[in-house]
């Protein structure tokens, strides 16, 4: 290989060290070696190796080994041993291998490469390539960068020295006490300690709940995130947004636009304009358009509201959804409204409250409070207390009523079968003819307790108990007001449907058929687009 060896004495090499053209600055000298070996390669290529303690200037950067090659004319270095090269005094690189350009100021680094600047960061791979003038160190074939804060893994790698800015492609995993996070592709400041995602992350902290995220940032020291579209998953929960706001330390959450949340356990799912989780307190707010909607069976609940709130608990039997004000609910066998309501997801039970009005199996129910159990995704038992009144209209527009201090309805495969009243009991029934075309006869009977039983949702006969007062009154001596009983009022107007249920349902829309971008198992959400420009 080598056709010539030209042999010098070392301080011939230092004389010859300090004599440089013009253009010097930009060539690669030679400070110290033990050994110089000259010669000419296969190529014609003049060579110089030098062997023992050998160390290369070029302006503020040293090249330190145990031999090497240098190329002068080229002015390349092919280094070997102990590599090591330091740039000021805040970058210091080790390998086992360098090849330096010092022309375009290049260097190739291989095997057991270091890369460190001052104490903060430190990088480490196999396969390092440096460029000095932009200042950017390029890794491939897998790397590792830790500071004080996070761990960060990936098979492609950049390090921008002079912002202080990491970019990691490709299978990349971060780690710190707090959290682990997967994603393909992201960026990290070295310096704030923040990380960009730029792709679909995956973040799990270590008490196991789970955060998705599309693009947006999540400062490391202060455990803060902003995000333009993500995901967070409880034990019981997943919460989705346009944007999120997440603070760890805090344990607050919150989210708006096209928010979602999905219950994991329970086949509810609520939707809204914003949201907010704090998670200490097992307490998640949705407010504006607020939906809920939960699997019966073969039926489906809605609830809007201004205001739904779902409480966690370990206790099943505590866990429940409160909302507030202007509560609208619609299942195919049950209608209602009122101010508030709490539905105990354990037993499938629903609390209305202020000025509470039900619609079921034909009948308008009120009272000062109604609580509705549904057994089997069916309605099972009604309870109304304190002034219930029940009104249901006939074949020609009357209306029958009864009513008391409290009622139970008793419910037999989705059709009301029984109502017990219970103090203070009225009731007006209109009698008509075998055709139900014409009116016969209203009875009017006052009692202290009644039971109504029903057929076909309409009223078959009555037992009254306990001091009964009644009166049959023919057709043509009934005046109007005879027809009602006090607090009488006829509400069909109010009566939630399901299209206004399915206006606010953002469920409903087309889902994506295309493969999703992450491996979650819940179901019915609207696939995460990527929107953001990748690295390379």
């Amino acid at each position: 290989m080598i056709k010539l060896i030209i042999k010098y004495p070392l301080v011939i090499l230092l004389t010859l060290g300090l004599c440089f053209s013009a253009d010097a600055q930009k060539k690669v000298k030679l400070k110290k070696a033990d050994k110089l070996v000259g010669g000419i390669d296969q190529t014609g290529k003049r060579f110089d190796r030098f062997v023992g303690n050998v160390v290369f200037e070029q302006n503020e950067t040293t090249i330190y080994c145990d031999s090497a090659i240098l190329f002068k004319k080229e002015n390349l270095v092919n280094a070997f041993g102990r590599v090591r090269i330091t740039e000021g005094d805040s970058i210091t690189i080790t390998a086992k291998r360098l090849n330096y350009n010092g022309d375009n100021k290049k260097a190739e680094l291989r095997e057991n490469v270091v890369f460190k600047k001052l104490k903060s960061v430190t990088l480490y791979t196999d396969f390092l390539d440096y460029d000095r003038n932009r200042q950017q160190a390029k890794y491939f074939n897998g790397g590792r960068l830790v500071d004080s804060t996070n761990v960060l893994t990936s098979e492609k790698g950049y390090y921008q020295v002079n912002t202080n800015m990491a970019s990691f492609k490709k299978n990349v995993v971060g780690k710190n006490p707090d959290y682990t996070l997967k994603s393909d592709t992201l960026q990290y400041h070295t310096k704030t300690n923040i990380v960009y995602f730029r792709d679909y992350t995956e973040l799990t902290d270590v008490e196991g709940n789970q955060f998705y995220y599309e693009e947006g940032e999540y400062n490391t020291n202060i455990r803060k995130s902003n995000l333009a579209e993500g995901e967070v998953e409880t034990a019981s929960y997943v919460l989705t947004g346009n944007k999120l706001f997440l603070d760890d330390l805090k344990k607050l959450y919150s989210a708006t636009g096209d928010v979602e949340m999905v219950s994991k356990e329970q086949d509810v799912i609520i939707t809204g304009d914003y949201s907010f989780y704090q998670k200490d307190k097992g307490i998640a707010k949705v407010y504006g358009n607020a939906l809920m909607k939960k699997v019966m069976g073969l039926d489906t609940l809605y609830l809007t509201a201004d205001t739904l709130m779902a409480i966690e608990s370990k206790d099943p039997k505590k866990e429940r959804v409160l909302a507030y004000k202007n509560v609208r609910i619609f299942k195919s066998d049950l209608q209602g409204k009122s101010d508030s309501l709490s539905y105990h997801t354990a037993d499938s039970t629903l609390f209305f409250y202020q000025d509470p009005v039900l619609w079921t199996s034909g009948n308008q129910m009120t009272a000062d409070s109604i609580n509705v159990l549904i057994n089997k995704g069916t309605i099972d038992r009604l309870n109304m207390n304190q002034n219930s009144y029940v009104v249901s209209t006939d074949s020609i527009d009357n209306f029958n009523q009864v009513k008391g201090r409290k009622m139970e309805a008793r419910f037999k495969n989705g059709s009301i079968n029984k109502v017990n009243v219970y103090g203070n009991g009225e009731s007006l029934f209109f009698a008509l003819n075998d055709e139900e075309t014409a009116l016969m006869g209203m009875n009017k009977i006052f009692c202290s307790d009644m039971v109504i039983n029903f057929k076909a949702n309409k009223a078959d006969n009555v037992s009254f108990y306990v001091n009964p007062d009644a009166s049959f009154i023919p057709p043509h001596e009934l005046k109007e007001p005879d027809k009602k009983l006090s607090g009488f009022a006829w509400r069909i107007e109010e009566k939630p449907t399901l299209e206004e249920m399915k206006l606010l349902d953002r469920t409903e829309v087309e889902i994506d058929n295309s493969p999703p971008v992450n491996k979650k198992q819940i179901d019915k959400k609207e696939l995460l687009k990527p929107k953001v420009e990748k690295i390379n």
